[in-house]
């Protein structure tokens, strides 16, 4: 694999206009349902704020999700990052790759293992991040993301040959 320019994007994931439309209007119609539910008939008031307060918890994600699967996720030889410019993780700090079956990852996706921890983020439907764990995937079609972690496998393999 030849890697002379280092900004050179190897791979990349974005959300398919499909499961965005699926996605995002799901949880609109949620939204929108318990809202109305809340105020067409009305339950007693813990009950009519609780209805609130989801329904507008389901529409702050709706919108969360349009931003966030505007995106893509794009892989360079030396960073795995974020369309925005978000660094997502070094690829020199990645100490593993699950792509497996009962992994905990992310619908179509694969999970990555880091060396140190990092801070929590959350692009929903597309990644997230937790700690040593990140999650890449969601909205994001199979065979992109089977196509990135594979790459991802290859820079590792070049990077730790084995003995």
């Amino acid at each position: 694999m030849n890697l002379d320019d280092e900004n050179e994007v190897l791979a990349t994931v974005q959300a398919s206009a499909g499961r965005r439309i699926l996605g995002i209007g799901c949880l609109l119609v949620l939204g929108v349902l318990l809202i109305y539910l809340a105020f067409a008939t009305p339950p007693s008031l813990p009950w009519q704020a609780f209805l609130i307060l989801v329904g507008a918890g389901a529409l702050w994600c709706a919108d969360a999700m349009r931003r966030a699967t505007a995106s893509r996720v794009e892989l360079t030889p030396l960073v795995l990052r974020d369309a925005d410019g978000t660094v997502i993780a070094q690829v020199d700090g990645i100490s593993g790759i699950d792509r497996g079956f009962f992994a905990f990852k992310p619908s179509n996706g694969f999970l990555l293992k880091l060396d140190t921890p990092g801070g929590r983020a959350w692009r929903p439907g597309l990644w997230w991040r937790v700690g040593r764990r990140i999650g890449i995937g969601g909205m994001t079609p199979g065979s992109q993301t089977k196509f990135m972690s594979e790459v991802l496998s290859a820079l590792l393999a070049q990077r730790n040959p084995p003995d």
